[in-house]
């Protein structure tokens, strides 16, 4: 048919008389250039449209594709319509009233709209009968996905992956935004291009969906809109809820396990970090491997590949496992290098002392101010994977040896957890553990409790520690920041600033010293 048209009055009657005459509803894919795509016969209430995937759409154009079908009852669009023409972000959505003669009727229809204060995500058209619709739908389409494009310019779309983040709480106040705020930082992290965040309260997380059905209908819809391709997920995803959320959703889905994942792969320098990266990724995965899983495929063919043998899944999960037992010894020989490093500190008689607290806390920019190093600092999650250790030498000729451990975060991942301890492990030697707080962030005291049950769990929690509340530079309450280091009993410095630790390290030295004259927790 002519392609300007969204459809004649000719072929409106032929699909009218044909969906009366089988008392079946008929759908009609027609494409741009006024072709019909598919035809697809339903029952009396619906349709089942096919998989479009070959067609192409992306976040500021569409499908190609306008769905024109039939009602048979004289209703109106439905909301399964709706969905439909955002989830598969059709040109348009048109439904076609029989009447009982088995002529047409009035052509209910709608398109998406671009991102707008309303917040709708579609315009419902007022109906029309199809002779009386003077609409040229090709300048039509055109002029809509035009005004598309103007709105997601005014985002930073340079980023291939755009995303939603999304969390589920049972109470409002136990600071989900804070959690997304870290959240973000994460994903920006990892060059994501964070558009927008959503905190879902509800009693209990949905077993399937992790949000309800129907927020997780309008998050889609809220991704459509403004060009976002990726949700993350503030939580840890069982794989049966990954599934069933990208199943849903046609979106890439992530969970907040997999950024950390990925960040750390992306900062592990050394051979132990690598090492100690990919076990973490590797049993994270094998639970989650699926048939539709080819990243590790080969195929097996050869001698003694006929017949049935193993699958491609029970392949790759074997190929996994060996992979992680090969990492394991690595590690383990690694580990014993270590020890007998460590052996050599000990007959050399130098105390050994460890920093630690949550990541971006600043434990790299005062290991470079203490010793005159030059590891790397930046302004960064995790920044810091890699165990770096230097000389320190205080005023009264006393030395020590100062080691640098990669931050904590809250929730840290088990598999990251288990990766990292022999890492960790290094801090069981630690005559003294510095920990480095950020007091200039608002969620500090969280981030103190987060750091101390991680000292807890690896049973170090009882060294003697001295908190260190780092850029106080930051901080204009000064009362508020002296009152909070006789709280804590702490000291209130400025990593960037060698004038505020010497307050710093004479506690240290004194406490190497065995001068117990202090409290120190």
């Amino acid at each position: 048919m002519p392609p300007e048209n969204i459809i004649t009055n000719d072929l409106a009657r032929q699909l009218a008389s044909i969906s009366r005459e089988i008392n079946r509803q008929i759908g009609l894919l027609i494409n741009r250039k006024g072709e019909i795509s598919s035809i697809i016969v339903g029952d009396h209430k619906s349709i089942l449209i096919p998989d479009l995937e070959r067609f192409r759409s992306s976040s500021t154009r569409f499908r190609g594709l306008r769905l024109i079908h039939t009602h048979l009852n004289s209703e109106e669009l439905s909301d399964e319509d709706l969905t439909d023409l955002s989830h598969l972000r059709l040109d348009l959505i048109g439904a076609l009233e029989v009447c009982e003669d088995g002529s047409p009727g009035v052509l209910n229809w709608a398109h998406l709209v671009p991102e707008n204060p309303a917040g709708d995500y579609w315009l419902i058209m007022t109906p029309e009968e199809p002779h009386r619709l003077k609409i040229n739908f090709l300048s039509f389409i055109q002029a809509l996905e035009d005004e598309f494009t103007k709105k997601q310019r005014v985002r930073k779309i340079d980023a291939a992956e755009k995303a939603i983040l999304l969390r589920v709480e049972k109470n409002p106040l136990t600071g989900a935004e804070a959690s997304l705020a870290e959240l973000a930082q994460l994903a920006r992290t990892c060059g994501v291009e964070v558009f927008d965040s959503i905190v879902q309260y509800r009693p209990q997380p949905d077993p399937k969906f992790m949000v309800g059905k129907g927020k997780l209908l309008a998050i889609d819809l809220r991704a459509s809109q403004i060009g976002a391709n990726m949700l993350i997920f503030d939580h840890e995803l069982t794989p049966a809820q990954a599934r069933s959320i990208s199943n849903f959703t046609g979106l890439k889905i992530i969970d907040r396990t997999q950024v950390i994942l990925d960040i750390f792969a992306r900062r592990a320098h050394s051979r132990e970090g690598k090492i100690q990266v990919e076990l973490a990724q590797l049993r994270y995965r094998l639970p989650r491997l699926m048939h539709m899983d080819t990243s590790l495929s080969r195929l097996a063919g050869g001698i003694g590949g006929t017949g049935p043998g193993e699958t491609k899944l029970e392949i790759d999960r074997r190929r996994i496992r060996e992979r992680i037992h090969h990492l394991e010894k690595d590690l383990k020989a690694i580990t014993k290098s270590r020890r007998q490093r460590y052996s050599k500190r000990e007959k050399i008689g130098l105390p050994i002392i460890s920093i630690v607290g949550y990541t971006n806390a600043g434990k790299s920019t005062l290991l470079n101010t203490l010793t005159k190093s030059t590891v790397l600092v930046e302004d960064k999650l995790f920044a810091t994977l890699d165990t770096k250790s230097a000389r320190l030498r205080f005023p009264k000729d006393t030395e020590a040896i100062i080691t640098d451990t990669v931050g904590f975060i809250r929730n840290l991942p088990e598999e990251l957890f288990t990766a990292f301890r022999a890492t960790l492990d290094e801090l069981l030697d630690a005559n003294i553990l510095l920990h480095v707080i950020d007091v200039s962030n608002s969620q500090f005291e969280d981030q103190i409790d987060a750091v101390e049950k991680i000292l807890e769990e690896l049973e170090i929690n009882d060294k003697p520690t001295i908190r260190v509340l780092n850029k106080s530079d930051r901080v204009t309450d000064k009362e508020m920041l002296q009152n909070l280091c006789r709280r804590l009993d702490a000291f209130a410095v400025s990593a960037l600033d060698k004038k505020t630790l010497f307050g710093l390290m004479e506690k240290i030295e004194a406490l190497l010293s065995g001068n117990h004259s202090f409290s120190v927790r």
